[in-house]
Parts: structure tokens; sequence; C-alpha cells
């Protein structure tokens, strides 16, 4: 595990706790208190330390909120919780509600999209623009193997509890700039993920993928996905990393599909951690998307 003065260096920000019946929700809050507000969701297997490179420069101008999703990053990792994107949802509902945010700038990667889309077509009013990167909020049944193969509870769970086969290995494969991923940098995204039991939510976000026509989290993706057509005169600012070996070009094309209005920028070089291979090209087109 990454040691804390170390951590501390790549991710030098103020933790804030909620509160959700007796567990602990973290949730970094920086910038002006009354500024514009942009709610940074996260996915699977990351966590707040994702966004570390855009906080700075958008908490400038913009008040910036990024928790970590139950089970995640610094949140506690109970073992007995309803790991499904239902309840994702309604945490970041409880804490939108809590700091009373509107005008809602919402930017999403991974399981963070279909999170923040599913509170979006639940409190569309509280929207204002969209920030998408590589993830889905539709049926799109394309995941890899290696990803389906993570699914079953023994052998899944041994994978990734026991041997941390998806937050250890993501680190080497969904960045394509290994000068970047620094053995510093990949000790930050691995570091709450530390044992079997910290690494329950990542094991469960895998297990909530609804591939199936009869599983209990199709019906709330079948809902979010009727409700996006709602957001087609929103702003939207699509940033996309080329070579994501799970949410490759078929996904990017159903957004722009869906939102043919989109200010669409493709990354090339960059993999599934785009905000980590391409951040130096993203806080500018983010910086003046946030200003028009």
């Amino acid at each position: 595990m990454i040691d804390t003065p170390t951590l501390k260096k790549l991710y030098p920000f103020e933790s804030n706790w909620l509160d959700l019946n007796g567990r602990r929700y973290h949730y970094l809050d920086e910038g002006p208190r009354d500024a514009p507000a942009v709610v940074m969701l996260h996915g699977n297997p990351t966590w707040s330390f994702y966004y570390r490179h855009l906080i700075p420069p958008i908490s400038r101008t913009h008040r910036v909120i990024v928790p970590d999703h139950m089970g995640c990053g610094l949140s506690d990792k109970p073992q007995d919780y309803p790991y499904t994107l239902d309840q994702h949802i309604r945490n970041v509902e409880a804490l939108l509600d809590h700091l009373q945010l509107k005008d809602i700038t919402l930017v999403v990667h991974d399981w963070g999209g279909v999170i923040g889309m599913g509170y979006a077509t639940r409190h569309p009013d509280n929207i204002d623009r969209f920030v998408i990167f590589n993830t889905a909020a539709f049926v799109l049944p394309l995941i890899p193997k290696r990803i389906r193969m993570c699914r079953p509870d023994r052998f899944g769970g041994v994978l990734v509890r026991g041997f941390n086969a998806f937050a250890g290995l993501a680190v080497y494969i969904a960045s394509r700039h290994p000068d970047r991923m620094t053995a510093e940098v990949r000790a930050g995204y691995i570091a709450p993920y530390n044992s079997w039991d910290n690494r329950i939510a990542v094991h469960r976000f895998v297990q909530d993928i609804p591939l199936e026509d009869d599983h209990p989290t199709r019906p709330v993706l079948v809902e979010i996905e009727a409700g996006l057509a709602q957001f087609q005169q929103h702003p939207i600012l699509i940033m996309w990393g080329g070579k994501d070996f799970c949410f490759d070009d078929h996904f990017l094309a159903e957004w722009q599909r869906r939102f043919p209005n989109a200010e669409t920028h493709r990354f090339a070089d960059a993999g599934h951690y785009v905000v980590e291979d391409a951040h130096e090209r993203i806080i500018p087109l983010l910086q003046e998307f946030l200003s028009s």
C-alpha cells in the first residue's frame, strides 16, 4: 500500500464524509462554495484519485464535488451491503441533496456514467450540462471476456478479491502511457483495495453489470436509457480514449447517435483511463466548455 506522505502529494485534498445510515461516504469538496457546481463520478476500479489532475484547475472557478462510491476509495467498505446501481444512484442523490446543489455539470467515467445518468434522469431539473468520458448508460453488451470471467461468485471472487486481478491489472492495461503509470501512481490507484474485504465493491460492480435480460439491475438500466433523450438539447462534451479495451468506439458511436450535437474529441492514443493519458489536453477543453 502506498505510504501516506506520497499519497498526500499525489492527492492533496481535504476529505469530507457524509453519514449514510451509519456508513461513511467520502467526498471531496474543492473550490468556492458559491461557484457553479461540477460533480465528477468515477467508475470501477478507480476512485476520486482518478480526477486528481482535473480538480485543481477546475476548482479555481467552480465548486468541484468528487465522491467515492460506497465500497470504493476512502468510503467505508461494508461486507453486507447492496452494491447495486440503484443504491449507488441513491447515494449520489443523498450527497447532492445534502449539499443542495443545482445547475450541475455532471462529469462521468466508466460506472460513473450510468450512475450519473441515473441521477440525471431522476433529477433532470438539477442538470445544466454533461462531460462524458469512456462509459455507457445504455444496453450495449459488448463486454470483454476478461471482465465476464470476473463475474462468478467463486472463481471471480478468487480473481478479483483474492488476487486483485481487476484493480491490480487495470493499472497496467487501462492506460496506454506507461510513463504516466509510475509505481507511485499505480500504488495510488490500488491503495484502497489492499485486502479481500476492501475489494468487495470492485467485485460487486462487475457482478452488477446487467448483461442478462433477467438481471435485477436490467430494469434500472432500461429506465435510465429511456430517459436519455430528454437531454438532447443540453450542452454535452464527449472526450474519448480511442484505445479503450472495454468502452471502445462502438460505445462512442452510440453516444454520438443519441447526442448528435455533442462536442466530441477522440484521443487516438489514450486508453480507458483517458484522464490519466490525456489530462493536459482535456483540461483546456473542459475549461472552455465550462466557461461557454
